[in-house]
């Protein structure tokens, strides 16, 4: 971004930096990273301190015993190479961005304190149940404060080897779009304390249908990538707000963050401003799926998103992958990653961009009976001419479960105008979303779509004069102001839904 001679370099980046530390009565620091793209080395004072793989998740090093009282240098070696056994493989369709492109933080705690936390409503349970959960860094036996102030509720959760929980009877506002409310909770032990404004909902799939809060809902979205033609893939909460009005000007209510964990900024800001969230992790194409470091860091990653966002009411799905062949190690890959979802957050639906058979016009793909709703990515009007063989796709398949078209658009270069017949113009693009919402419109099985894409994009690959360089089936030019005609035609699609 900053040097043309390194704009396509793929390989490691050195990160020095000298600063001073005091202790101030702490018995363990952290070394925490918001992200480091992909494998991140970290040494302090010229020890090995530890390495970590996934390049959109955060994680933590204990540096305790390599920091000096007084001056001390940091240094991270970070591999911004990608490989055929890392998460995402070296074959992708978005720009290789690398190095440190988050936050980091050096992180002060007493020498037991509080590691994690999960507060939600309980499904199926009229609303007024919540259940909390509670684990510290060492296997303790004590006691916990929970804490609602503004709803009256302050319980003590019993740990036990480390652990606790509790379910307690409570009638929070519920948490939606339309309101956002969030409450202040507190977690207290006895020599550590952790706050987070959290909403309460309840979203689950009942047959054909996504329901919120008891009542149905249409998932009026758009997908978005975490890329910025000026920041690369940096972001700030401008930026994140500011395409949430955007969003929101539409009349959607809904994001597919792909396709990637993008920053957890996101999620938090999308609780306040209300909007709905799906996450996902690249699993994205042909990746190794029998290669053992490969299970590994698409486990690890999936873990890091989860336990990261779990307490965040605008997160409604997880994804675990993006148009993989199916094939059994595929198969046993993905089943895995759906069961991770379902240990560590029961409460929230899983899906995929599942495949279709283009002989038998059906969806066919075994990780459907694992999924709770199922994703579908189709192009029909741009890479296929025939828009109504995606009716025939889902009234050919016996369907029980909703289904969101995850993505689905063509390209146009913005300010090109010319017949709806002509490639790469608006008009082509915005023809062809009228065609695709009134077909959809005829299906009882779509509960939900998110267009490809919200904004331009830089792809390599995508090279010819009316690209450069980027992925144009935004609905808004990459620079994220300049609103092409497919985006007024959505506009007034989800605003008479």
């Amino acid at each position: 971004m900053e040097d043309d001679q390194l704009y396509y370099y793929s390989d490691t980046g050195l990160y020095f930096r000298n600063f001073k530390y005091k202790n101030r009565g702490e018995e363990h620091v952290f070394l925490h990273l918001e992200g480091a793209m992909y494998r991140c080395y970290v040494f302090m004072n010229h020890e090995f301190v530890g390495v970590h793989d996934g390049g959109s998740t955060p994680f933590s090093m204990d540096v305790t015993e390599y920091l000096k009282e007084g001056e001390n240098e940091i240094l991270f070696s970070v591999d911004t190479s990608r490989e055929s056994y890392r998460l995402p493989m070296d074959n992708t369709d978005w720009f290789n961005y690398g190095g440190l492109y988050r936050d980091i933080y050096l992180l002060r705690t007493p020498k037991v304190f509080i590691k994690d936390y999960y507060a939600t409503l309980v499904p199926i349970q009229k609303f007024d149940t919540i259940h909390a959960e509670v684990t510290m860094n060492e296997s303790v036996n004590e006691t916990v404060v929970f804490e609602i102030a503004e709803l009256g509720v302050k319980e003590s959760i019993e740990v036990k080897d480390g652990k606790g929980e509790i379910s307690i009877s409570a009638k929070p506002e519920l948490w939606s779009p339309d309101s956002p409310k969030l409450y202040d909770v507190t977690f207290t032990s006895a020599s550590d304390c952790v706050r987070d404004k959290i909403g309460f909902r309840e979203i689950r799939v009942e047959g054909l249908n996504i329901i919120l809060n008891g009542k149905e809902i249409f998932l009026k979205g758009i997908s978005i990538h975490e890329d910025h033609v000026d920041l690369g893939k940096t972001t700030n909460d401008d930026i994140i707000r500011q395409s949430i009005n955007q969003l929101k000007d539409m009349y959607g209510n809904f994001f597919r963050l792909a396709h990637y964990p993008h920053t957890r900024r996101f999620a938090q800001i999308a609780d306040e401003m209300g909007v709905l969230l799906w996450e996902e992790v690249p699993v994205y194409w042909a990746i190794d799926f029998k290669n053992p470091a490969t299970i590994k860091d698409g486990q690890n990653q999936l873990r890091e998103l989860i336990l990261r966002d779990r307490n965040r009411a605008s997160v409604i799905i997880w994804s675990v992958g993006n148009e993989n062949p199916d094939t059994d190690e595929r198969l046993e890959f993905m089943i895995k990653l759906v069961d991770i979802c379902h240990e560590l957050d029961p409460t929230r639906p899983t899906s995929a961009a599942c495949l279709v058979n283009k002989v038998t016009l059906r969806l066919e793909d075994r990780l459907m009976d694992h999924l709770d709703i199922i994703g579908n990515n189709e192009y029909y009007g741009w890479y296929d001419p025939n828009i109504d063989e995606l009716l025939d796709i889902l009234d050919n398949t016996n369907l029980t479960k909703p289904v969101i078209i995850a993505e689905f658009g063509a390209g146009a270069k913005a300010g090109y105008h010319s017949t709806k017949e002509s490639l790469w113009s608006e008009e082509f693009q915005a023809e062809l979303y009228r065609r695709q919402y009134e077909t959809m419109a005829k299906s009882p099985f779509i509960k939900g779509t998110t267009p490809w894409i919200f904004y331009d994009f830089r792809a390599v690959r995508r090279l010819n004069k009316h690209q450069e360089g980027f992925n144009r089936k935004g609905l808004i030019a990459e620079d994220r102001k300049t609103k092409k005609l497919a985006y007024y035609v959505t506009q007034d699609h989800y605003k008479n839904m």
